[in-house]
């Protein structure tokens, strides 16, 4: 089997597990599966050679096993900007250590998978599932586009599902929100 195809399958076993992590009724469940989605992004995207997609899923997961524990945590402040720092620090790496050239389309498409994790990071460190869903109305279209340009098939399905995932989740906590509210 092709390196390419080989990628594919494990972005759409990320995708899997990403994709339906919107449904998951607590933030950890959210969490956790983006756990396992990311690791499975991890190869796919080393193996498309888009190492900035690469390196923040690495990060991701270490982010996603902390935040999973995070009434654990002392300081969410301090590890949410630790995050930041170090997706920051990918980006500087993506065009020094992995010698991406250094252009204006370069800079942008980068930009758009930093932008996108550190929104998750800021919504991962709020106490609220929906926050997390509405954070990803922003984050799955920076990644959707980033995928486009990598070829990742199954991140493009991934954030395609997780757009429409959040969106539903979105509209079925509001509807039972509203029933509860009238039963009252």
């Amino acid at each position: 089997m092709s390196p390419f195809l080989v990628a594919q399958a494990f972005g759409i076993a990320g995708m899997s597990l990403n994709a339906i992590s919107y449904q998951a009724k607590s933030q950890r469940n959210i969490i956790l599966l983006q756990f396992f989605g990311g690791a499975f992004f991890i190869v796919n995207m080393f193996m498309l050679q888009a190492y900035m997609g690469a390196l923040l899923n690495a990060i991701g997961v270490v982010r996603a096993a902390v935040y999973a524990n995070k009434d654990k945590i002392r300081n969410l402040k301090l590890c949410c900007s630790l995050f930041i720092g170090a997706f920051l620090l990918s980006y500087i790496a993506v065009f020094t250590v992995f010698q991406k050239e250094f252009i204006l389309f370069n800079i942008i498409v980068e930009l758009l998978p930093l932008a996108a994790m550190t929104a998750m990071t800021i919504a991962f460190s709020l106490p609220s599932a929906q926050t997390v869903r509405r954070f990803a109305l922003f984050s799955s279209p920076c990644w959707l586009i980033y995928n486009c340009i990598n070829l990742s098939v199954g991140g493009i399905l991934c954030e395609s599902f997780s757009i429409v995932s959040a969106i539903t989740a979105l509209i079925r906590t509001n509807i039972a929100e509203k029933k509860a509210c009238h039963s009252n």
